[in-house]
């Protein structure tokens, strides 16, 4: 009796990079549309890139400011310490601006995201109902979003402080945490339209975990890049919009499909 392999988690995150390669596609087929996506970007990045220089600019009065156990320690520990608490606090600001570049961007250009998403959907069949969305409960969504990345920067900063593997954990915990967040923050536009709260978009993008993954993790990792927020953002706006029917489709009671 023939078998069905069940795809492997490395397969199903890789399959979720590829929904990010589809979306940056339509910078070929929709350049005009993807430029407007860009606009909101942009301006966010400037003001993002303001706010990392001024971080940086200040990094070693933090790192004395989060670092008083150290002030009666001799040399060279109490700069050891120090430096370590400075990269820290260089590494949780940045991942933190990371975590909510996507909240504020979309919020601002909302407009333009929604007439990528529309378009993905159009171009799919079966797109949803178009009504006019509400603005408290995607602002609110945000605010959940943004509450929850700052206490993931907190978590990192904590990790970062460890020496050792510390950095190295938070490294890797940034990606994957990021780029969950990322995820569950692109998807709003497929899972709002169609009636699903924030607690059911987790759920279902949950049981494709790996997939969800490996689109977000890579978004995120992108994101790091200066300037390529600018060209990814409205492609990952597209890319979610391909990976929220896969998991909208994956998840539809049998007697459905």
């Amino acid at each position: 009796m023939p078998s069905s392999a069940q795809p492997t988690a490395t397969h199903e995150f890789v399959a979720g990079t590829a929904f990010l390669g589809r979306g940056l596609k339509m910078w070929i087929t929709s350049p005009r549309l993807m430029l407007l996506g860009a606009l909101p970007a942009l301006i966010v990045g400037i003001l993002y890139l303001v706010g990392i220089v001024v971080l940086l600019v200040n990094v070693e009065t933090i790192a004395v400011t989060i670092s008083p156990f150290a002030n009666g320690w001799d040399e060279p520990w109490r700069t050891g310490v120090r430096v370590l608490a400075g990269a820290a606090a260089a590494a949780a600001g940045i991942l933190l601006l990371a975590y909510t570049f996507v909240a504020v961007t979309l919020m601002i250009g909302d407009p333009f995201y929604e007439r990528i998403w529309r378009a993905v959907e159009t171009d799919l069949g079966d797109a949803p109902v178009e009504a006019k969305r509400g603005l408290l409960r995607p602002i609110a969504d945000a605010l959940r979003l943004v509450a929850l990345a700052v206490l993931v920067a907190l978590l990192l900063l904590l990790c970062g402080l460890v020496p050792g593997l510390g950095q190295l954990i938070a490294l890797v915990l940034g990606a994957v945490l990021g780029g969950w967040i990322l995820t569950l923050e692109l998807t709003g536009f497929a899972f709002d339209a169609r009636g699903f709260t924030l607690t059911q978009r987790r759920r279902m993008l949950r049981a494709r975990q790996s997939r969800s993954l490996g689109f977000g993790v890579l978004t995120y990792l992108l994101f790091l890049i200066p300037g390529a927020a600018v060209i990814v953002m409205p492609a990952a706006v597209a890319g979610a919009a391909l990976l929220s029917r896969d998991v909208l489709e994956a998840t539809k009671p049998s007697d459905q499909r």
